[in-house]
């Protein structure tokens, strides 16, 4: 048989309260929001110093002062232009403009510069032209060659050594307007 007791103040549950038995206060209202706050703050915190920590641990962020250019700097050193008039030169042309190829390879020719051949790239939407060399000994070379050619650049490229060709001029846009007039 259920023994009665008598009725004391734990017997009287206050309005709004669900939960029978909990001895705690009900839940704030807006209490979550301010958990979830805390947790995105957190969650910022510790990502700004990962990804800092890992930009020092790969020295792209330096805290020391800022590089200066000293006066003294050293001039980045070029080979003086040369005819090499034992390396003949291939020119092709990197444009849809028809005989390119054949200009360049006449003012090379009247220059003293040996033409091997010349012929259409396989691109033909190149829009700047580059004298190529195959090895450093070969840049004067280039830079004879690419003194001829108006908006020519130079650079080392193994490419075209594969092919036996050691010099190779390769024409672009800029080339066919700077000689269209």
């Amino acid at each position: 048989m259920a023994q009665k007791f008598p009725r004391d103040r734990f017997d009287s549950i206050p309005h709004g309260i669900d939960r029978v038995g909990a001895h705690r206060a009900p839940a704030r209202r807006g209490a979550g929001w301010i958990t979830f706050g805390w947790a995105a703050l957190a969650t910022v915190v510790l990502a700004a110093v990962g990804i800092g920590g890992v930009m020092v641990f790969n020295d792209r962020l330096n805290f020391g002062e800022a590089p200066v250019a000293s006066p003294s700097a050293t001039p980045v050193v070029t080979a003086e232009p040369v005819i090499a008039p034992d390396i003949p030169v291939l020119v092709l042309n990197g444009t849809a403009t028809a005989g390119l190829a054949a200009k360049a390879s006449e003012t090379l020719t009247a220059n003293g510069v040996p033409v091997g051949s010349a012929a259409n790239a396989s691109d033909e939407t190149l829009t700047e032209t580059v004298v190529y060399y195959a090895t450093p000994d070969l840049e004067g070379a280039a830079r004879g060659v690419a003194q001829f050619l108006p908006e020519a650049d130079v650079r080392m490229s193994e490419q075209f050594a594969a092919t036996g060709n050691q010099l190779v001029v390769v024409l672009g846009s800029d080339y066919a307007e700077a000689t269209a007039g």
